[in-house]
């Protein structure tokens, strides 16, 4: 089945199976479909309103294509921020994460660009250099 094919199954408002789910995030992943199809696909999956099971699916996906990241150092701290608050907050994780670090806690970071408000994690690094 392909990507379009998938698109009218879940404007119909359909659910799809696992395989159907794990096909459509390896070619969301691999990135081999318009950008405007992407987003299609993803605002019906939205609407339709997703399954436990095509969300599993989906997750089983990512979880096969993610990097393992190993650390000795125990205990260890993992500080994200969820941002998207819409209110230009400050972003608070990341420098808690130096915080914590100069205090000699083992700091795992991990965020991204701003999506919502000034900064993301990944921003505030870059900038720091």
């Amino acid at each position: 089945m392909n990507t379009k094919t998938l698109l009218l199954k879940i404007m119909d408002r359909q659910d799809l199976s696992p395989t159907e789910a794990e096909m459509l995030m390896e070619s969301l992943i691999a990135g081999d479909m318009p950008p405007a199809l992407a987003g299609a696909l993803l605002a019906a999956l939205r609407m339709k309103r997703e399954t436990p099971e095509e969300l599993a699916a989906m997750v089983k996906v990512l979880l096969a294509h993610a990097p393992t990241v190993s650390c000795n150092k125990r205990p260890l701290l993992d500080t994200c921020g969820t941002g998207g608050d819409g209110l230009g907050t400050f972003n608070i994780s990341t420098a808690v994460a130096f915080v914590a670090a100069g205090a000699g806690v083992a700091v795992a970071k991990h965020g991204n660009r701003s999506a919502s408000g000034r900064c993301g994690s990944a921003d505030v690094l870059e900038a720091l250099g």
